[in-house]
């Protein structure tokens, strides 16, 4: 596939992605520009407010944690089934048939993805948690060699999201966990025989597959350079460059290994950071799980040091990181970064900064350890410094600046003042009839320091935390293994999910061709979708050259009745005798 076709496909997909957060288009006309045309789909996106939670880093000592806030988001892709029109065997109740014909459709789930966004000052993350398909989108009964629309839909949710919450002057970070599983968010659903599970090296392949169509979608002078990352703990080098999809721009686009040091700013501020402060904390993550698993090794009188016992290093934690956790199962697992990097670092103000040259001298041992040396910041004079009421600080001020004098106050009134007595007839107030219900988790401002959060990149439904938990945890207690239990479960998440909701689910009718994949994957290289006919240029044995037919001959040839000629007409040539005398 060659990079100018991947790339027009992907202006087509994405309908020419901007990174200015205000964008005309929204998640809806998105979608149906991938998703095959003729049919009908509804999306349901259900999202939380930006709320303040925990640091994904802990902070170098004496540092406090950067302020984080959090939001969760959750795709859902749903597909219109027929009613069965075969005979109940139950008895039918007077009126059903006009119920049934007043809703001829029923819906059925296919696809959800979970995406979680940190934001700080510094940088943006999107973690992939859950994705997870019911195998139920054979109904559409798309033609046979259709890329699947799932992989489309991913990549394009994951470029809305990052569209609407890009900042000036910061990273925005893509990372996912890759581990094959037969079942994330809908149970059941491995008994269904449509469904296609991938091995752990096919889904290895096709979240990098993902990534790096998003990468493409997404290169513009704005994001800076962006930079894809991968890491599969026990694989060397060369056979963890199988996994990246051999394109044009994947050699330069694709780095074996991670960015740890890249995204975290610590790393600049400082001239050394203990290894546990680089590594993130995502929800149900590997590697978060084996960071808590050192820091329980470390003695309380030892953790002031921030000194793991075993792992030195990042090098040594990934290397002990394929003997741990889900690495150490049998079946490869990947860990992949999509990093857009806008230069936010002022480099011109660090070169500035003169590091000791003791610090890199000293050799660390038992006497010696390693230790965080102070922040190393060159606007730290321009901050105003804080007084307290005996520094000398103040009181040298207060002796070069002669206080001026204050205007005489007046005196407070005495509390044991008698109050007044209210006599009268009481007037009661008419209740206030509430017509309308109101969220108030949207009393939240658009912009801050530490978030971006604009109406045109939240879910069509915004919830508080524990009712976003609890719509989860129902979908993780229903039952998808047959069509019939699918459509009953699909059915109840939607009315519980939508509960309160004015309008829920958006109605997504596709536009996409079903022969073409518009992001120009291996199978399919054609940007219009058109299927080319190399049969005139194939040679095969058969018919003689002299016949002068094409295959249109031959079929017009096959179609038309043949005439048997009797053996009664058939005369044969006689044997003339000059015809040997002449050899």
């Amino acid at each position: 596939m060659s990079s100018s076709t991947a790339s027009s496909a992907l202006k087509r997909a994405f309908k020419s992605v901007t990174p200015t957060p205000a964008s005309s288009d929204t998640l809806r006309d998105r979608l149906a520009a991938v998703l095959p045309q003729g049919h009908k789909f509804t999306i349901y996106h259900l999202s939380t407010p930006p709320t303040k939670t925990e640091a994904l880093c802990s902070a170098p000592p004496d540092e406090r944690p950067d302020k984080t806030f959090g939001e969760s988001h959750f795709l859902a892709v749903s597909i219109h089934r027929d009613h069965d029109a075969s005979p109940s065997l139950k008895r039918v109740s007077p009126g059903a048939d006009e119920a049934k014909s007043a809703e001829p459709r029923t819906q059925v789930l296919v696809f959800a993805v979970e995406i979680f966004i940190f934001t700080t000052a510094y940088s943006t993350t999107l973690f992939v948690g859950k994705a997870d398909s019911t195998g139920f989108l054979h109904l559409l009964k798309l033609p046979k060699g259709t890329a699947s629309p799932i992989r489309q839909v991913t990549a394009t949710f994951l470029a809305y999201l990052i569209e609407h919450r890009r900042r000036k002057n910061t990273q925005t970070i893509v990372n996912l966990f890759a581990r094959a599983q037969s079942q994330y968010l809908f149970p059941g659903s491995v008994q269904n025989g449509g469904k296609h599970i991938l091995d752990d090296r096919g889904l290895v392949k096709w979240w990098c597959r993902v990534l790096n169509l998003l990468m493409e979608g997404l290169r513009r002078e704005a994001w800076g350079i962006p930079k894809g990352y991968l890491l599969v703990p026990g694989l060397e080098e060369s056979d963890t460059r199988a996994f990246v999809p051999r394109t044009a721009a994947s050699t330069n686009n694709w780095i074996i290994g991670h960015p740890l040091e890249k995204i975290s700013h610590y790393v600049d501020e400082f001239d050394w950071v203990p290894p546990r402060c680089l590594i993130p904390r995502y929800p149900d993550d590997p590697k978060s799980r084996f960071r808590d698993e050192l820091d329980e090794e470390v003695s309380k009188r030892k953790q002031g040091m921030w000194k793991w016992a075993s792992v030195k290093n990042l090098d040594q934690f990934w290397e002990m990181m394929s003997f741990r956790q889900e690495c150490s199962s049998g079946r490869l697992t990947g860990f992949i970064w999509l990093v857009f990097d806008t230069n936010k670092r002022d480099t011109t103000a660090q070169q500035n900064v003169i590091t000791p040259a003791s610090s890199f001298d000293t050799p660390f041992s038992s006497q010696n350890p390693p230790s965080t040396p102070p922040r190393r910041r060159v606007d730290i004079l321009a901050q105003t410094p804080r007084l307290s009421k005996g520094s000398l600080l103040k009181q040298d001020t207060d002796a070069v600046t002669p206080r001026t004098p204050q205007p005489n106050r007046p005196k407070r009134k005495d509390k044991t003042k008698k109050k007044i007595r209210l006599t009268g007839p009481i007037i009661s107030r008419p209740p206030k009839v509430k017509r309308q219900l109101r969220n108030y988790l949207l009393d939240r401002p658009t912009s801050t320091k530490y978030y971006y959060w604009p109406p045109e990149g939240r879910g069509a439904k915004v919830v508080s935390e524990p009712e976003y938990k609890r719509d989860i945890e129902l979908l993780l207690h229903l039952d998808f293994s047959t069509l019939d239990k699918a459509t009953g479960s699909s059915r109840r998440w939607i009315n519980q999910a939508g509960v309160g909701a004015d309008e829920w689910g958006a109605l997504v009718h596709g536009k996409a061709r079903t022969q073409a994949n518009l992001f120009g994957s291996e199978n399919s290289g054609n940007q219009g979708g058109a299927v080319t006919n190399l049969t005139g240029l194939v040679r095969r044995k058969g018919p003689s050259q002299e016949t002068g037919q094409g295959m249109a001959g031959l079929n017009e040839s096959a179609l038309k009745p043949v005439n048997i000629l009797n053996a009664g007409l058939i005369r044969k040539k006689p044997k003339n005798r000059h015809d040997y005398d002449e050899d």
